[in-house]
């Protein structure tokens, strides 16, 4: 699978419009470096992310994707990683 489903954003308005959070597909991403890309199983909103989607007067040409804190089993290693391994008994 080349595309992942995600919650974003590309205008900053109050959390009580149905356009404050949307749904969006994106490219899956590739590790490079030291990266990790996580299969994730859940994930949660914390303060960071309120702050980060305050109302405000921009809007973002590219999606911005919310959610810090996740749950889940590593899928990929960058090149340069060495603390972690991908997790092969996982299913796409």
């Amino acid at each position: 699978m080349n595309t992942l489903k995600a919650v974003g954003l590309t205008r900053y308005l109050p959390i009580d419009n149905p356009q404050s959070l949307v749904d969006i597909v994106v490219e899956k991403p590739k590790a490079t470096g030291h990266d990790i890309l996580v299969k994730v199983a859940a994930i949660s909103v914390n303060p960071v992310d309120t702050k980060v989607r305050a109302p405000k007067e921009r809007v973002e040409e590219v999606p911005k994707i919310l959610g810090w804190d996740v749950a889940g089993v590593v899928a990929e290693t960058g090149p340069d990683c060495s603390l972690f391994r991908p997790d092969h008994t996982q299913s796409e």
